[in-house]
């Protein structure tokens, strides 16, 4: 055999052994990683479990999202928030207390009934990754419940996310977070010939005073004082129990 032949064999050779050598590793690490990621699935499968060991009749989507919301409130941007310098009351077209919604049950709600107490007005959906927030709000209702009155807006404006109706938005909403504030009529919360006439008010500094600013996605909040007064916008990332919050619901 010649030298040649002898050498091309023996480079063969090694490139084979190298070759199984970088197999046999990469096969590893794959098993590895195949590993991790089935642990991290089994793990995140059972904490979702736990999560929503008393939920009801929610799709996986929502179960995961319910798991997920805390995670999504620590990086969330809580920077968005406003309240006026001057409210200039004598640009008011509208005063909130002639304002009237109609409930998911169908019955009328008066605002001339609020007069006194403070007001937080919330667009909800059933199916956002702030939809955990209902929970907060209800603890808030029932922390305040001398002082503060809640109204849930639900509204499928952002991407879809409420397509229940009246009926499964209130069943929901009960089974799966206890809510018990009121809870309006399904609605269109953001500018447009549809709007609801309560975000008409909220969205216009015309008829509220100062501010302009519509929801920017699914549990916007709006704080009217116990003089009819818009005082706070917070964006849906600012939780219903948020120091600044609570403050300004406490406040005399």
């Amino acid at each position: 055999m010649s030298s040649e032949l002898i050498v091309d064999s023996k480079s063969s050779f090694l490139n084979d052994q190298y070759s199984l050598h970088l197999y046999k590793m990469y096969s590893s690490k794959l098993k590895k990683l195949i590993l991790v990621l089935l642990l991290l699935t089994i793990s995140f499968t059972t904490y979702v479990a736990i999560i929503n060991r008393s939920s009801t009749n929610m799709t996986v989507r929502q179960k995961i999202l319910k798991a997920v919301y805390p995670i999504l409130m620590i990086f969330s941007d809580k920077k968005n928030r406003a309240k006026p310098s001057q409210v200039n009351t004598a640009v008011f077209s509208t005063s909130f207390y002639s304002l009237k919604t109609v409930t998911n049950q169908g019955t009328i709600f008066d605002f001339s009934q609020l007069k006194g107490k403070k007001v937080l007005l919330v667009n909800t959906a059933s199916d956002c990754g702030y939809t955990p927030q209902y929970a907060d709000l209800q603890k808030l209702y029932e922390q305040y419940k001398d002082r503060l009155v809640i109204i849930g807006f639900p509204a499928n404006d952002f991407k879809e996310q409420e397509k229940g109706s009246d009926e499964q938005i209130a069943a929901f909403c009960k089974a799966n977070y206890g809510v018990t504030f009121p809870l309006a009529q399904k609605s269109s919360v953001v500018k447009g010939n549809q709007q609801n006439e309560v975000f008409k008010w909220l969205s216009d500094k015309n008829k509220n005073g100062w501010n302009d600013k519509q929801p920017k996605w699914n549990f916007s909040k709006y704080l009217v004082n116990e003089n009819g007064i818009l005082i706070n916008y917070f964006d849906p990332a600012v939780s219903p129990l948020d120091r600044e919050i609570t403050e300004a619901i406490a406040k005399n």
